[in-house]
This record gives structure tokens, C-alpha cells and sequence, in this order.
């Protein structure tokens, strides 16, 4: 089972791309830090301040400007791609797989999978196109 989330973002993919990707940016949208640049095969450390904790992500595979794939948690796999739609807007698409469909949880943690998607992207999408910090303002 997988979780399918998409946004439009006023930007270049480019900019897109190396939001996600480069440590002094990802801080400004999703997790306060993260320990270095993502690249294929790396182990990257992502840190959340705001609640003293942190996990480790292993980046499956990174083209350039197109497509992130990484691996978290109980084994879910993220599938990050991006079509440029034109020199200024970029469709994103977020995929997560990996869901188990027996478990009696199922659907509470798919609500909570989308809605954690749809505010890393609404975030995102404020700081790219806007300039502004949204991030850890999420209240559960």
C-alpha cells in the first residue's frame, strides 16, 4: 500500500531539488538539520530539535533535478520526484510505500502520513516561494 501526496511549486525544479538535498536548506521547510548532502548510498542523520529526536534515512537514489529515493522508519520507502513543468513551476509528487494493510492501525497511519506530507510540501512551499519558515508550527 502506498500513500500518494502532490503540490505545485512555483520554482525551477533545480531549486526543488536542492531543498531537499542540501543540509543549510531543509532546516528552513522540514527537520531542523540535517548531517550532510544526500546523495546515493549515503546514511544521512535528520535531526528535529523541537522534539529532541533524530533518525537515519538511506538514500536509495538521487537524479539530479527528477527523483530522491530514500528509505525510514519500519522499512517505508519515499519516493520524491519532481516535473518541471516550465522554467519557473514544478510539480511534485511524494510516494510513500510500505504501509501494512493488517495492521489495526492502518488508516489512522495513512490520515497521519498524508497530512504529515501535505505540511512538509505547504512548508516548502512558503519558503521557496515566499521566503518563510512554517516549519514545526504543526500542532497535533
Amino acid at each position: 500500500m502506498k500513500n500518494v501526496t502532490k503540490m505545485k511549486i512555483l520554482k525551477p525544479a533545480n531549486e526543488v531539488f536542492e531543498a531537499f538535498i542540501d543540509p543549510s536548506k531543509i532546516g528552513n521547510f522540514w527537520f531542523s538539520s540535517s548531517s550532510e548532502r544526500w546523495e546515493q548510498g549515503k546514511t544521512v542523520t535528520l535531526r528535529y530539535d523541537e522534539y529532541d529526536a533524530q533518525l537515519d534515512i538511506e538514500v536509495m537514489e538521487v537524479e539530479t533535478n527528477k527523483k530522491i529515493v530514500f528509505q525510514w522508519g519500519d522499512g517505508h520507502i519515499v519516493t520524491i520526484t519532481l516535473k518541471e513543468l516550465d522554467t519557473s513551476s514544478t510539480i511534485i509528487e511524494v510516494t510513500e510505500e510500505g504501509f501494512n494493510e493488517n495492521d489495526d492501525d492502518f488508516i489512522n497511519q495513512l490520515i497521519g502520513n498524508k497530512e504529515g506530507w501535505v505540511y512538509v510540501l505547504t512548508c516548502l512551499k512558503g519558503y521557496l516561494e515566499y521566503g518563510v519558515n512554517l516549519r514545526a508550527a504543526l500542532v497535533k
